[in-house]
């Protein structure tokens, strides 16, 4: 789905970022009087402010560092036949399943976060019932429930992956209510390129992967 320039500036530039490892970047936003959110890293108009601050990724956390990390997990080790079936029944690329996986819980099965998202996906409570893990600490009905999720998401959003992934970290009705738009979220700005990075390493990394 088309999106105006200003909104695409900001996850593009903060995807570029996130990819060169090591480089900072801090990122402003200002609203215009149409109610429009503006992002850049580099801002030249004096309306904007600093929205978020970025620190350098040391070699053991930059985005190779954390794709090494993962390797055997691709590779056939770690939940890799599990994201293999998920990705297969609900027609998504394994590295895609594996980018979320990351982002969301770095492959800890037992991971809650403070809003109580649960497991490898973080599945919110309503979320995993919906998709039915009972257990969503149970890698497998995790997985699968977080998948179904996302390809329904995709299918929502005219499989536009940021637009999925956006409502995959901040709900699909944050996404609907900013016009279909990636939602002004200081989380979520950050969380689709962080994801897309990671994807776009994996899909390098391991091109014969479904």
């Amino acid at each position: 789905m088309a999106q105006p320039r200003s909104l695409l500036l900001a996850p593009f530039a903060l995807l570029c970022l996130a990819l060169a490892g090591a480089a900072r970047a801090d990122i402003y936003s200002f609203t215009d009087d149409a109610g429009t959110p503006h992002f850049s890293n580099a801002p030249a108009d004096p309306r904007y402010t600093l929205l978020l601050r970025t620190e350098p990724d040391t070699p053991s956390t930059g985005l190779r560092g954390k794709s090494r990390n993962v390797r055997r997990s691709i590779d056939g080790a770690l939940y890799s036949s599990e994201i293999s079936r998920a990705a297969s029944a609900y027609r998504l690329e394994s590295a895609l399943l594996h980018a979320v996986i990351t982002a969301e819980s770095g492959y800890d099965p037992r991971a809650v976060s403070g809003k109580g998202a649960m497991g490898l996906m973080q599945l919110m409570p309503e979320t995993a019932r919906r998709y039915g893990a009972v257990d969503p600490f149970d890698p497998e009905q995790n997985i699968r429930a977080g998948a179904q999720y996302l390809r329904d998401l995709l299918a929502l959003f005219g499989n536009d992956t940021r637009l999925a992934l956006a409502a995959y970290n901040a709900g699909e009705n944050n996404v609907i209510k900013y016009g279909n738009r990636i939602p002004p979220f200081r989380e979520t700005i950050a969380y689709v390129p962080r994801v897309i990075g990671y994807y776009r390493e994996y899909k390098r990394a391991f091109p014969r992967r479904p």
